[in-house]
């Protein structure tokens, strides 16, 4: 039972899918394929298999707004839902998904139409990871025929730079690629830094791969714009009621394998960037001030505030 659900959940936790974007897809079309996995013969019987399921797929990274309200969006649509037939109600589920997956689609479509304005021709642009709305992003500009080029960083542990770059590199775009530790050697060529988000707490904070807020720290010195393109969906709920956006704390492993011993080694995924080094989020509303994010989200996603659980 939920053999997909614990498939993509270890998948999530081995790395095997990255990038906020991706593991909501992936833990979306877990859910739809519960239906044809399920042995429930009453509406509470599989509302007990979609919690088990969002229990298994939340325990997987902690770091995944985006991916925890997808999923109780899904599951909110089953609860209010007046069908009690358990065919109708596989319908529903189905129905939410492909809702989901169509509106996270036009919000990148958005963002990258927004987003793309603001690079002019012979920019050169800094971005750090790799985020499939960043990408989609500077992948519309230079469709726009927009001339430009990236410096990525490498991303360690696990440089998810590179896919960046390769990404960069198979649409025509100039690709500088760089360590972490030379982003302050290289800032004063920068125009403007773009990067994704993993999640937003309500105070307009974002939370990214680490190094990002180094990055923030050295665009502001440099005068360099530092945007954060992401949807409004990663926005987390619970930091409205006092809760902090958990860091996921990775195996000490990815940055030095077989180290010495009594070796501390420290491998946090992710850190905050405080609003305060954020010119700008660009989403589908637009690209707002971070100080303006509750108001955006009671605009466009009223719903979410009553999933903090």
């Amino acid at each position: 039972m939920l053999r997909s659900v614990k498939n993509t959940a270890e998948k999530i936790r081995q790395m095997q899918i990255q990038g906020a974007h991706n593991v909501a897809i992936a833990a979306i079309e877990a859910i739809e394929k519960i239906p044809n996995e399920s042995s429930a013969a009453t509406k509470k019987e599989l509302l007990e298999e979609l919690s088990q399921a969002k229990h298994i797929l939340f325990t997987s990274r902690e770091t995944e707004p985006l991916m925890r309200n997808s999923v109780r969006w899904i599951i909110s649509q089953v609860e209010q839902s007046k069908e009690t037939k358990i065919r109708q109600l596989n319908c529903v589920i189905s129905s939410a998904s492909q809702q989901f997956l169509k509106n996270l689609q036009e919000s990148k479509e958005k963002i990258a139409e927004m987003g793309s304005k603001r690079i002019r021709d012979n920019s050169v642009i800094l971005t750090h990871c790799h985020s499939s709305t960043v990408t989609y992003l500077l992948e519309k500009a230079a469709q726009d025929g927009k001339s430009f080029e990236i410096i990525c960083t490498e991303t360690r542990p696990i440089f998810q730079g590179r896919r960046t770059a390769k990404e960069m590199l198979d649409i025509g775009v100039k690709t500088t690629f760089i360590v972490d530790s030379a982003a302050r050697f290289f800032m004063n060529q920068v125009d403007l830094v773009i990067v994704g988000a993993d999640a937003i707490t309500s105070e307009g904070n974002v939370v990214n791969k680490i190094g990002t807020s180094t990055i923030a720290l050295i665009a502001t010195e440099a005068r360099a714009p530092f945007y954060v393109a992401t949807e409004l969906l990663k926005f987390d709920p619970a930091t409205m009621y006092g809760d902090y956006e958990k860091i996921e704390e990775r195996a000490p492993d990815e940055v030095w394998e077989n180290a010495p011993p009594k070796l501390v080694v420290r491998n946090p995924a992710f850190e905050v960037t405080r609003r305060d080094f954020i010119h700008g989020i660009i989403c589908e509303e637009g690209i707002i001030s971070p100080h303006s994010i509750t108001e955006a989200m009671h605009r466009k996603y009223l719903w979410i505030f009553d999933q903090k659980s």
